[in-house]
């Protein structure tokens, strides 16, 4: 998506082991309009699936679920990283490790809320090592929800974690893949 990788030039900045920061419009201050337009082109690449739930993994991935759910006309469920008080009754866990944060956590989902008749679309605002979108998939197959695909704002192509799930059948969609990135330069894949 051009809108999407011109913001990445024009206000990404790459840091150090291979984070790229777009905090100023994406994942902290969220610039809505382009927001709009990224929900826009996953349904439209999304389109005819007949999704009929958005899942993500807290925190950052749940402005853009809420636009594809909201754009959809579809609810949008989260994965909590802890089991808290407010999440009561049984429940789906798995454990996956964050690429940004360096850390390990058991993420949960209400059975009430993630059910078997469900067609689900897995939405996130990275896509580094692949383990949020493992622990999601194991999530769905916990539940024997259908699994219809992935959504992804932005893929760092060089991990090779998208052209894994690939491989594994996943119809995995993103928005702008990153095929190399120094402090210098980042280059897209066409």
């Amino acid at each position: 998506m051009k809108q999407l990788e011109e913001k990445i030039l024009a206000e990404g900045k790459v840091l150090p082991g291979e984070i790229l920061k777009v905090g100023s419009f994406l994942n902290q201050n969220i610039d809505t309009q382009l927001l709009g337009q990224m929900a826009q082109e996953i349904a439209r690449l999304f389109e005819g699936h007949r999704i009929t739930k958005v899942l993500t993994i807290e925190a950052s991935g749940i402005a853009i679920a809420t636009a594809v759910g909201l754009t959809m006309g579809v609810p949008v469920l989260f994965a909590k990283k802890h089991k808290t008080s407010n999440v009561d009754g049984s429940v789906y866990s798995t454990r996956v490790h964050s690429f940004t944060h360096n850390e390990d956590y058991n993420v949960v989902v209400s059975r009430d809320y993630l059910t078997a008749d469900e067609k689900v679309l897995l939405v996130d605002d990275f896509l580094a090592n692949g383990k949020a979108l493992d622990g999601l998939i194991d999530l769905c197959n916990q539940a024997g929800a259908e699994l219809v695909g992935v959504a992804i704002a932005i893929e760092k192509c060089f991990t090779g974690a998208g052209d894994r799930l690939r491989a594994q059948g996943v119809k995995l969609e993103s928005l702008a893949l990153i095929e190399s990135m120094t402090e210098d330069a980042v280059v897209f894949r066409s």
